[in-house]
């Protein structure tokens, strides 16, 4: 018999204690995997930082803010419904934006959607509602500052009505971001996002978070409150010192997890008033560039609330605890 015979024979009558032998090993190594990977994971620590007092979606760029008691939380930023955080942008015909910075009276144009359907609604102006689903119209290219995007526009109903509430000699359009188009790629602007991070029509990032603190400290030195619609946040945060936001890298609300990516640099479109549409080009921003100059890369740009992309999406709710994650 040859020696593979020898080792088939031998491996026949001592078959249970091999495979026992086997699986014994295999069990130790699983447990040895198991002991290595908790021994040299760091521990999540939860510290509780706030609370969250206000979510709110601005649907269009530079429009009227939708505040709600509960959002998810996605890639992309909030969405409620068929509402997604600034999916919508007015262009010119050339496909520049229009934002409130050109256009203050932009930030008093609402726009939901009710059954199908988009609603506008503005000052003076009535209210305007089409087809949210327009399959058929054109897939337009579209500018973000120097960032290309694109955008399926809303139709010609949609560009009179804009047009004719901003009182505008040249046409603007409404285009809407769709999942397949191109999206902004936030690190061809800022190399401190992942570069797989991308967004609709956002200046920046999917989340912007601040604290209601920091705009009462900001109030103790105007001669004119403000509030947190001036400056257009995502997640407002309740039960914390003025500006600890600057210091939160990684917090976790209820199963969302976010990761702070850099401070918001103010520019002047926070001295739109939320309420009349009118701009001043001073106030509250030549009172913050006196002590919010805090990152030296945005040497004019003064920072007031934080920048997060979304690690762990989810369910937001008004009312849930911030906590801070550390390892």
């Amino acid at each position: 018999m040859d020696f593979k015979g020898v080792l088939v024979k031998i491996f026949a009558r001592n078959r249970e204690i091999v495979l026992c032998a086997a699986g014994t090993a295999v069990a130790l190594l699983g447990l040895g995997l198991v002991y290595k990977y908790n021994v040299t994971r760091p521990e999540k620590k939860l510290t509780r930082v706030g609370v969250v007092t206000q979510l709110l979606l601005h649907p269009m760029k530079s429009g009227k803010a939708v505040l709600v008691e509960t959002a998810e939380c996605l890639r992309m930023g909030l969405k409620y419904g068929e509402l997604q955080d600034r999916h919508w942008l007015v262009i010119t015909e050339d496909g520049h934006m229009v934002t409130g910075r050109q256009q203050p009276r932009l930030v008093l144009v609402s726009l939901n959607c009710e059954g199908g359907q988009l609603c506008l609604n503005g000052p003076q102006m009535e209210e305007l509602r089409v087809p949210l689903q327009q399959s058929n119209n054109a897939v337009v290219d579209c500018r973000v500052f120097s960032i290309d995007v694109q955008g399926r526009d809303c139709g010609d109903d949609v560009s009179n009505w804009l047009t004719r509430y901003l009182e505008s000699d040249k046409t603007v359009r409404l285009v809407h971001y769709e999942p397949h188009l191109k999206a902004q790629i936030p690190s061809e602007k800022e190399p401190l996002f992942p570069k797989d991070e991308k967004v609709a029509y956002p200046d920046a990032a999917p989340i912007m978070l601040m604290s209601e603190a920091s705009v009462r400290d900001l109030n103790t030195r105007l001669d004119k409150d403000v509030t947190v619609f001036q400056f257009r946040p995502s997640i407002v945060v309740s039960d914390c010192e003025a500006f600890t936001e600057d210091t939160w890298d990684h917090i976790q609300i209820g199963q969302v997890e976010l990761k702070r990516v850099v401070g918001c640099g103010r520019c002047v479109l926070t001295t739109v008033d939320p309420e009349t549409g009118i701009i001043t080009r001073k106030e509250p921003l030549d009172t913050l560039k006196t002590y919010r100059l805090t990152d030296p890369k945005q040497k004019t740009a003064p920072i007031l609330g934080q920048y997060y992309i979304v690690k762990k999406t989810g369910v937001l709710h008004v009312g849930e605890p911030v906590y801070k994650v550390t390892y």
